[in-house]
């Protein structure tokens, strides 16, 4: 990947395209083994792994480079305003009865299943949008013109008291990982293409410290992204919540 920048990059360029292809090259060039599917090269450095540092380096103060799908096995390096997702310290944690199976919790084999499931089986969406929603699809793969391959981790459709229809897609993130501005982007598209009725409401998971879960809606505006809300949230056994957690929400909620 450094080499295909490399290649492609002018000082003082803010973006630049590549395609596919060129991995096969540049692979021979330096003896790398490359896997089956050339698109998983890309895709872990999209949505994974750090880019290596020769590139970041080349980023103007408060900007980074990512990596945009533009096409079928096409691609785009360009920098944006540094924007990450960072759940705030200062938010209330909600207390709510843990109803996530425990041989669910045992056998997760990563942070991001465990965590789609405990979404998935407390209604956290429901809870944190005020709408009834059911999942229709977990990772979701599928491709959006313009951008390529796309994956979603989770998508929900709902319906409010008004009789108005959503779908939601859900990213979630374990450990240190942090939600950046493609993936919003890609699943507005995503949802624009494929379900042009509904109302689009992305929805980022993200575990933190002492088992808590934050929730954010968010939005792109000028290729930045705005968190709409953010509500923390904590599964517990029903007896550990208090009458005075109670009262608390009862006014928090009218704020």
């Amino acid at each position: 990947m450094a080499r295909i920048f490399e290649l492609g990059y002018v000082p003082g360029a803010t973006e630049f395209q590549f395609d596919r292809n060129q991995i096969i090259g540049i692979a021979h060039e330096l003896g790398i083994e490359l896997p089956k599917n050339l698109g998983d090269v890309v895709y872990s450095f999209r949505y994974r792994n750090d880019l290596p540092e020769v590139i970041r380096s080349t980023s103007a103060e408060g900007m980074e480079w990512i990596i945009k799908g533009v096409g079928r096995a096409k691609y785009l390096f360009k920098q944006v305003r540094l924007n990450r997702i960072v759940p705030r310290e200062d938010l209330i944690t909600v207390k709510l009865p843990d109803a996530t199976p425990q041989i669910i919790s045992v056998y997760a084999l990563n942070d991001e299943q465990a965590l789609l499931a405990k979404v998935r089986y407390n209604r956290l969406i429901d809870v944190f949008l005020g709408i009834t929603a059911s999942s229709l699809q977990n990772h979701l793969r599928t491709t959006v013109k313009q951008i390529g391959q796309i994956e979603i981790d989770e998508i929900y459709v709902g319906v409010d008291r008004y009789g108005r229809q959503f779908v939601v897609p859900v990213q979630a993130k374990g450990g240190t990982d942090k939600h950046g501005v493609v993936q919003t982007e890609q699943d507005v598209a995503c949802c624009a293409e494929k379900f042009p009725n509904l109302v689009c409401r992305p929805v980022s998971a993200q575990f933190m410290s002492d088992d808590r879960i934050a929730m954010f809606e968010l939005t792109v505006v000028d290729g930045e992204i705005k968190v709409v809300a953010e509500r923390h949230y904590k599964l517990v056994a029903a007896e550990e919540i208090a009458p005075n957690d109670l009262m608390l929400y009862s006014v928090h909620s009218r704020d």
